[in-house]
């Protein structure tokens, strides 16, 4: 089983990125998977969640009303639409999936972690 995490790069403030996240060797069409940030010198931080059937789940204080978690079931592919980036969004994000539908802001809750993508966001 592979998640396989892509569309980081550098931007600068203000400016936007898609990542994607699909997934090899198991469907998670109707489980819950998650973006996850981790920064350098810092703890890994919950993003954004969606499950199957309910709504999305972020990260109030630091990405509520900025980031979007969305998924494609055809393609059995995750989201997550990055706006109005700021410096302190600089990270690796990691997409992680769940055996189960019900989502989590735990990184303990997820069973599967794809290999991280990097976001550059200059001033």
């Amino acid at each position: 089983v592979q998640l396989q995490a892509s569309g980081g790069g550098s931007v600068q403030a203000g400016g936007s990125l898609r990542l994607s996240c699909a997934s090899s060797g198991r469907s998670f069409r109707n489980k819950a998977m998650g973006w996850f940030r981790q920064a350098p010198g810092k703890e890994r931080e919950f993003v954004a969640t969606i499950g199957w059937g309910g709504p999305p789940t972020y990260n109030e204080d630091s990405v509520k009303g900025r980031f979007a978690i969305s998924r494609d079931i055809r393609k059995d592919t995750v989201y997550l639409q990055l706006n109005s980036l700021r410096p302190e969004d600089t990270a690796i994000y990691y997409c992680a999936g769940r055996n189960f539908a019900g989502i989590s802001t735990s990184a303990r809750a997820y069973d599967y972690w794809g290999q991280g993508t990097l976001v550059t966001v200059s001033s």
